[in-house]
């Protein structure tokens, strides 16, 4: 009998394909916005979070509602401890700072934007990346990293800046274990190796005097949708009459 496959192994959520979620700093709920309208805070803690592209940061209400309450937000770059930061200040548009959409003016940069009010913040929160506003209506027209230009409802929120941690990927890893530890905190195997590169063993597509798949390797038009991925079958070229 032999292994099985690496999707296998992935589908049964062993410790091995599952995220240590216990060594995330945003708990069982994740980073979100606070419940709270209008308040004043101070960062008081920059933290970093494994598995996460950006660093966090703690901040503690010092006005407004539920005073001396402390959340964590993503960073953004140029974020400092014992900096001042708003909710829901519309006069102050500052890095850190929490305003909704149409408090926002044109052109400046933001990320963490909730998808909607109320969320919590779904787009834009990975590492050195940030997003535009583009117009303000009946929706506020927001260009995303990717370029897509996405509209919004206007009172959803958003925070001023760009998401700290973007060079990350300009360091390389040098050693094959800090690789390792850095997918580790993503619940992702590594290495990876191709089923062609195993025995037959280990996979199907294993074995052999040279590297061969042993079926074709691109997806049969008739398959479902479902199986669908990757290379599809060509189509057949028309005879010319």
């Amino acid at each position: 009998m032999g292994k099985r496959i690496g999707a296998q192994r992935r589908g049964r959520a062993t410790g091995v394909y599952t995220s240590p979620s216990h060594r995330h700093k945003g708990g069982k709920d994740g980073i979100k916005y606070p419940p709270i309208n209008h308040a004043k805070g101070k960062v008081v803690e920059l933290l970093h979070d494994p598995g996460r592209s950006a660093p966090l940061a703690k901040a503690e209400l010092t006005s407004g509602e539920k005073l001396g309450r402390k959340f964590k937000f993503i960073a953004p770059e140029g974020l400092s401890i014992n900096q001042d930061i708003s909710i829901g200040d519309r006069g102050d548009i500052g890095p850190g700072n929490i305003l909704q959409l149409h408090e926002i003016p044109e052109g400046t940069p933001v990320y963490n934007i909730e998808s909607q009010p109320g969320d919590g913040g779904k787009f834009v929160r990975a590492g050195g990346t940030m997003a535009s506003i583009v117009s303000h209506g009946t929706k506020t027209i927001v260009q995303l990293p990717s370029g897509q230009f996405k509209p919004f409802n206007p009172n959803c929120r958003a925070t001023i800046g760009v998401v700290a941690g973007g060079g990350r990927k300009e360091k390389p890893f040098m050693r094959a274990g800090k690789k390792f530890n850095a997918l580790r905190s993503r619940g992702t195997k590594y290495p990876r190796v191709s089923g062609v590169a195993m025995n037959p063993v280990d996979h199907p597509h294993g074995g052999g005097s040279h590297q061969h798949v042993g079926k074709p390797s691109t997806v049969s038009k008739h398959a479902p949708p479902g199986r669908k991925v990757g290379r599809l079958s060509p189509k057949k070229k028309k005879k010319k009459k």
